[in-house]
Parts: C-alpha cells; structure tokens; sequence
C-alpha cells in the first residue's frame, strides 16, 4: 500500500471511529445498554436483548413488526453477513443515513426497538412459552428431531444445554447430523439468530462435542 493509501486507509479509519463514538452517545439518551461482539463489529443489548449492531463503517437497527414497514418505506436495507459461500440476510437496517439526515426520527424508531426487543426477550424466557420450535432458529422439523432424541419441552432443553442436546440429537440420527444444528441450538439457548455465533464460540461447542 502506498503512502497515499495508507493516508487514506487512517483518515476512513478515524471516521469510522468517530461515527461509531457519536452513534453510542446517541444511544446513551435512551438508557444504558451493553456492548458485544458480533458480526465483526459490536452488537448493543438491551436487557440482554441485542437492537442495534455497528460494523464495518454503518449502523443498523433490529427490525420487527411495524417497524419494518417504517424501515423499508424510509428505502433502509437490510444487513448482509456475507459468508465463504452463503450470504445471510438478518432482520436488521442500515440507519446510517438516517442517523445523518434525521436523527430524532431514528431516536422514536430505537426507542420502539429497545422495547420490541426487550418484550421478546422476556417472552423467550416467560412460561407462557413452553413450545421449543418458539425458541430462536427453531421450527417444527428441528422441535421433533429434539423430542424424539429424549428432549421434551423448553426447560429440559435449557437444563441439558446446546452441546448435549446436540449429542442425543447426533446419536438418535445415527451420527449423521450437520453441525449447523449445533450452532442452532446454542443460538436458540442464547436467544440470538445462530449466524450472530462468533467463530471463536462455535470452536468451543465443537471442543464440547
């Protein structure tokens, strides 16, 4: 890279930086929310429920119900996780212009998504739900496969944990399982979608394996 390269490679940098700084100051005006890892840049939670993610130079905003309407009649794009060989196309919108050119509208739309959020997540854990295809990632095909490898229900599912469901799963089916239903199942015991599992978690479960 040349010096003119790098000179610009620093300036994008400390935008970016600086982008990042003033979009969690923003936040801070709705409450204290965490920080964590995803997608290569930094997912925000609120009561451990994640509603906005910070990655590679633009902000995004978790979707759900009326608010995607809201997000696509505004023209905001939905994130893509570009894999080796996939693309995952999650329910989060890129805000980045919005957060420039109309902020106070950006700050009702978070405000209803913190909430969203939060209200999902208690739902998750509540004991009103009971079904295990309900848990993240989960449908009615995988509730089966856990049933019948000797998992009944939502709290037998949390007390044995991704890693061993994932093995009566495995040994039921006779060993020929993908390993993307680990991933799922520590997704759906974390409460996130399982392409947000970072690869240095994914090497953990399959050290568990």
């Amino acid at each position: 890279m040349t010096g003119t390269g790098v000179a610009k490679f620093k300036i994008k940098e400390i935008e970016m930086n600086h982008l990042e700084e003033r979009f969690f100051n923003f936040v801070k005006k709705l409450g204290r929310f965490n920080k964590r890892s995803m997608f290569g840049g930094v997912g925000l939670f609120t009561d451990d429920a994640m509603f906005s993610l910070v990655t590679e130079g633009r902000l995004y905003v978790r979707g759900g119900g009326e608010v995607d309407n809201t997000f696509e009649k505004l023209g905001c794009e939905r994130f893509k996780h570009v894999k080796k060989t996939t693309i995952a196309t999650v329910n989060y919108f890129d805000v980045s212009d919005l957060f420039e050119k109309n902020s106070a509208l950006l700050m009702e739309i978070i405000q209803e998504t913190m909430e969203n959020s939060r209200l999902e997540r208690e739902f998750k854990k509540s004991k009103e739900n009971r079904r295990l295809r309900d848990l993240p990632n989960m449908q009615l095909t995988l509730e089966r496969m856990v049933k019948k490898a000797g998992v009944p229900d939502v709290s037998s599912f949390f007390e044995i944990g991704a890693v061993d469901v994932f093995k009566k799963v495995n040994t039921t089916y006779g060993g020929d399982v993908d390993v993307k239903l680990l991933w799922k199942f520590a997704g759906a015991e974390s409460g996130v979608h399982w392409t947000l599992l970072q690869e240095p978690m994914k090497k953990a479960l399959l050290q568990q394996v």
